[in-house]
């Protein structure tokens, strides 16, 4: 069986980010330490699941104009997989902060409520919840048309939270998290060009990934739909 270059360049990609990941230098940061490694998978998992989601909207956006069932399966599949990808980051991001914020050794260390009132963490976890919800309404109506419509509104509604969930809001409110003034996986004085060098290829390869897992789920859901009919 052919594999597309793409789906190889994902594999090289990923086996790249991991490797140097673990083996190139990183800065000596007292608050993170080694722990600064894992920027190459919580924030890059958010990446590959934003742009999972906008290939999901534009599908239903396509769905809404066109009526066409491919558009919807896609939009659904992209969702799907990009709603993975920020249960992944969000598992990493925890993770992270067991090891920064609730470490009482670490400079960082904050108490287990302000961990718990994290804006950041809050948001993230609203806008899973939002596309949970978007999964819920499609299995609960029958319909196939209905079904379709009204998962595209949503699904553009949930898009659409996105961003002052977790773009606008922890911005606006203290926060723990670091990027209070921007993306700091995109500010040049909070990581370095050694860091760069892995990040920008983990990004690219962790969308692919799940670009590549989507395009199964679509194929499959496609035949499934096909033997439906």
């Amino acid at each position: 069986m052919k594999i597309s270059w793409w789906k190889i360049l994902s594999i090289v990609l990923l086996a790249y980010a991991i490797i140097g990941g673990l083996l190139l230098p990183v800065p000596e940061l007292t608050q993170l330490g080694e722990t600064i490694r894992n920027l190459y998978f919580h924030v890059c998992m958010w990446f590959a699941m934003m742009i999972l989601f906008t290939f999901s909207v534009a599908y239903s956006i396509k769905y809404l104009r066109t009526s066409s069932f491919q558009y919807d399966i896609k939009a659904k599949a992209y969702a799907d997989v990009g709603t993975f990808m920020g249960l992944l980051g969000y598992s990493t991001g925890a993770i992270w902060a067991s090891y920064t914020w609730a470490d009482p050794n670490n400079p960082a260390y904050a108490s287990f409520g302000s961990i718990m009132r994290e804006p950041k963490l809050i948001g993230a976890a609203m806008a899973l919840l939002i596309y949970g919800a978007y999964f819920v309404l499609r299995s609960s109506i029958i319909d196939m048309d209905q079904r379709a419509r009204v998962s595209a509104v949503f699904n553009i509604f949930s898009y659409t939270m996105l961003f002052p969930s977790i773009w606008i809001i922890p911005r606006l409110l203290p926060s723990l998290h670091p990027g209070q003034e921007g993306n700091p996986a995109l500010n040049f004085n909070d990581i370095d060009s050694r860091m760069r060098m892995v990040f920008y290829p983990a990004v690219i390869g962790w969308t692919l990934l799940g670009a590549w897992i989507t395009n199964i789920k679509i194929r499959t859901e496609m035949i499934r739909e096909k033997n439906i009919l």
